[in-house]
């Protein structure tokens, strides 16, 4: 009994467990099926959402659209009036030139009509000419050329006399230049340099025992060493005269030991002149070797160095010629070295630029030449040759002959190097003043700072602006042709107007 019950309840059990289970699935059923609808709903009113905002902005695309499309219409229609009025005024053009090109074939036609015109008249009026001269046109050519080549022979026959004239006046002008340059040599140079030396005596005593009986002790002086003897009424003094400074040493030299010995006769002077030598040669072998010394310089052949030291007793123009080789040769150096040039050579170059004046008293020719041969015998490089040949010309050849010629201008031209007499200094003063004098519309001139400058003073109502331009130039010119001097001349041409009233 109690197993039918049970069962019984586990069937009513079951029974009612699938029915609540039915009633749950139904229930969640409903519950889905209202989820669905819900969804379904939102997804319609999503779906109308988009569908309005997709309208939306397919309505703005077609109103941007047309927005777009009637701004590129304006556009389009613009660029359409452009292009209209360019063809309009290029169809203007077109019609002018036409117009102008059938001007221009009127004007062609014209001309040719007009040169028709004036060949009928060149005809009709060559025939009148052949009936006036009563030639054809061959013969009136050929009269005409024999009277052309009539007056061209008269006219060449003069030319050529002129010429020839002018070649013998230039002829005799370089002849006379030549004449000038050689006596120059001996005259302009030599003279405008220390040719005496003053010897001091205890007493003018000392004078008559220096002329001796008859002057045979200042005689056997002059005739041993080359010089003269000027005994004056200086006080206390005699002067040797003589253009080698090396004679002048050893008579000086000589005249000191007399002096200082107190026995003066011939064959003491003989002594004492052949002891001057011994210790002047030294001398100027010592001068050599402390010159070279000084540079740096080795390699030189002894003779050479003899002939070096002999510049100690040669000046030009006042200045020391071996002290003035030496600062041209250190001088060389520097602007080699700046320039990247051998230094050595422009040394030994600037040295022996002036090496021929050491003996030019006895070879003939000029220092330069004189200077080349003695480089040559001493088998020197050509570098070193080219520079001592060339320091004077205007075309110097290679870079070192260039840098010792300039080194050569700033050693000779700077303040104090060279010394002029009084005389001089106011003879190329004047010189100078009377050159920039001769020209057309100078006032006046004057030469200032020692010559290195000279102001010119022009009449304005005669020269311009442009002519004081041209003047200072041509000042210049005459004065490199005419002058020598170290250095450069500074030309200070004035032009200026004074206008003077008075108020009363």
């Amino acid at each position: 009994m109690n197993y039918i019950i049970g069962l019984v309840a586990i069937i009513v059990g079951l029974i009612l467990g699938y029915w609540l289970q039915h009633q749950l699935t139904i229930k969640r059923a409903a519950n889905a099926e209202h989820k669905a609808e819900n969804i379904i709903n939102e997804a319609r009113a999503k779906e109308k959402d988009i569908l309005l905002k997709a309208q939306d902005k397919a309505l703005k695309l077609i109103e941007d659209a047309k927005q777009e499309n009637e701004a590129r219409r304006k556009e389009i229609t613009a660029w359409q009036n452009r292009l209209e009025k360019r063809e309009t005024a290029f169809s203007q053009k077109i019609l002018e030139l036409q117009d102008k090109q059938q001007e221009l074939y009127d004007k062609i036609a014209e001309v040719e009509t007009t040169k028709e015109k004036i060949n009928q008249l060149k005809e009709e009026e060559l025939v009148k000419l052949e009936e006036i001269a009563k030639l054809n046109t061959e013969e009136a050519k050929k009269l005409l050329l024999e009277r052309v080549e009539k007056e061209a022979s008269d006219s060449l026959m003069s030319r050529l006399n002129k010429l020839n004239e002018e070649a013998s006046e230039q002829i005799e002008e370089k002849s006379k230049n030549l004449m000038a340059t050689a006596m120059e040599r001996l005259a302009s140079t030599f003279t405008a340099e220390m040719t005496t030396t003053v010897v001091d005596l205890p007493n003018d005593e000392m004078k008559g025992r220096i002329i001796g009986r008859e002057g045979r002790n200042i005689k056997t002086i002059e005739q041993l060493t080359g010089v003269e003897i000027i005994v004056d009424d200086t006080p206390n003094a005699i002067t040797i005269s003589g253009f080698s400074g090396i004679r002048r040493q050893i008579a000086k030299r000589a005249l000191d030991y007399l002096i200082k010995d107190g026995r003066i006769h011939p064959t003491k002077i003989e002594d004492a002149i052949e002891r001057a030598k011994e210790e002047l040669a030294l001398d100027i072998k010592k001068a050599g070797e402390d010159a070279l010394y000084e540079l740096g310089i080795t390699g030189f052949d002894p003779k050479l160095v003899q002939i070096i030291g002999r510049l100690k007793y040669r000046t030009s123009y006042g200045q020391n010629a071996l002290k003035h080789s030496v600062e041209v040769a250190h001088l060389a150096g520097l602007l080699a070295e700046e320039l990247g040039a051998d230094v050595t050579i422009a040394k030994k170059a600037g040295l022996l630029h002036d090496i021929g004046k050491a003996v030019d008293h006895e070879v003939k020719g000029t220092h330069p030449q004189i200077g080349g041969d003695i480089a040559r015998k001493f088998n020197l490089p050509q570098e070193i040759i080219d520079p001592i040949e060339t320091h004077h010309d205007d075309h110097p050849q290679g870079l070192i002959s260039v840098i010792v010629q300039v080194a050569d201008a700033i050693s000779s031209s700077r303040p104090g190097a060279r010394n002029d007499s009084l005389d001089q200094y106011i003879q190329r003063l004047e010189e100078l003043e009377k050159i920039a004098s001769n020209f057309n519309g100078v006032d006046r001139a004057y030469a200032i700072q020692a010559g290195r400058e000279i102001r010119v003073f022009v009449k304005p109502e005669e020269i311009s602006d442009l002519s004081a331009h041209e003047l200072a130039v041509q000042i210049a010119q005459q004065i490199e042709q005419e002058l020598k001097y170290p250095g450069e001349i500074k030309i200070n041409v004035i032009r200026e107007l004074r206008v003077i009233e008075y108020a009363r």
